[in-house]
């Protein structure tokens, strides 16, 4: 699909400099863009790049002035930056506007379909599956029984939707997710041996929820696991049976959060993290990168380490860990002083 500057300068109340009849039909970083492509300049340190780039259209702030020459037709705004966010959206909107039902798949007969939605090939719709307007289920998904869908969220390929489990409107799903599948439940017995202890609840997905690739969301062993809204989960993260995560809380790669802990709003939470099961997290929580998270933490807690500590104390601490080597060795040559008096 091909945009004018002319078409592009007014979805973003822009100003051109330049050919208005430029066009574009796609999208590349300044370094390195081509012929018929629209790029963005907001960071000063990229300027150079203005004057060497093949790119068609550059989108650049209004109070850009051009040191030499350019080639390139300019579109001015107010924040490049925004701006160019706000085209990324409108691309990406036009580009996965999918509807209609590819073939083969299998939807049973009592599942209930809203108004324009896809499903792709390979798609397995369950028992009393409920999908709302302008839902988007790529191929290769399978929902399980019981399953609701809000309107215009978007189920990448390869996800797995377990039974019971309630996503809500404006939610994203990326492929390799997995939503309600057991939690780690087990109790040993007499003999050593552990037997399964059922799983019986749901996951809840509250609205303007994204989940990242491989992410992993268990069932509640009884009553539910929930993810508040506007909450955005990175890749490859594992959220145990009951676990409640607040609203627009964040949470990057590969942490863990064990069964039954409770996380509060505006959280964020570094890649690599480990929470225990059990223990409530405040609101406004901040954890570092890599931390190890086992006790409860109050509103507005800041912390780094492993187990953690208070970010203040972790960094003032470090000081003395990196240097250990020479701590020790001063307290050797003591004692030897000592030793020879």
């Amino acid at each position: 699909m091909k945009f004018t500057a002319t078409q592009i300068s007014e979805i973003l109340n822009g100003t051109i400099e330049g050919n208005p009849n430029e066009e574009v039909n796609t999208l590349s970083k300044i370094e390195e863009g081509e012929k018929g492509s629209l790029t963005f300049l907001s960071n000063p340190k990229y300027n150079s790049f203005l004057y060497t780039t093949n790119a068609s259209i550059a989108i650049v702030n209004k109070d850009f002035i051009p040191e030499k020459k350019i080639e390139t037709t300019l579109i001015k705004v107010e924040d490049a930056y925004k701006a160019f966010t706000k085209l990324l959206e409108f691309y990406n909107e036009v580009k996965l506007d999918k509807k209609g039902v590819e073939t083969p798949n299998f939807t049973h007969e009592s599942a209930k379909l809203g108004k324009d939605i896809y499903l792709g090939a390979f798609t397995y719709i369950s028992e009393n599956v409920i999908i709302g307007n302008n839902v988007k289920i790529y191929p290769n998904v399978f929902i399980g029984d019981n399953v609701s869908i809000g309107n215009d969220t978007t189920i990448f390929s390869g996800a797995k939707i377990y039974s019971e489990s309630q996503i809500g409107n404006n939610c994203t799903v990326h492929s390799g997710v997995i939503i309600g599948s057991d939690g780690f439940g087990f109790v040993p017995n007499e003999k050593g041996e552990y037997s399964k202890v059922p799983q019986i609840g749901n996951v809840i997905i509250e609205d303007h929820v994204d989940i990242g690739s491989a992410t992993t969301i268990d069932r509640a062993t009884l009553g539910s696991t929930i993810i508040r809204k506007g909450v955005k989960l990175d890749n490859q993260i594992q959220i145990a049976h009951n676990v409640e995560v607040g609203k627009n809380t964040v949470i990057a790669a590969q942490t863990g959060i064990a069964g039954s802990t409770k996380i509060g709003e505006n959280c964020q939470i570094g890649g690599q993290v480990g929470i225990v099961g059990h223990i409530t997290i405040g609101n406004n929580v901040r954890i570092q990168a890599q931390s190890g998270i086992g006790r409860s933490l109050k509103d507005n807690a800041v912390v780094q380490g492993s187990p953690a500590l208070p970010y203040s104390d972790y960094n003032k601490s470090y000081v003395h860990f990196k240097n250990l080597s020479k701590l020790a060795a001063s307290i050797n040559e003591l004692e030897k002083k000592i030793n020879t008096k």
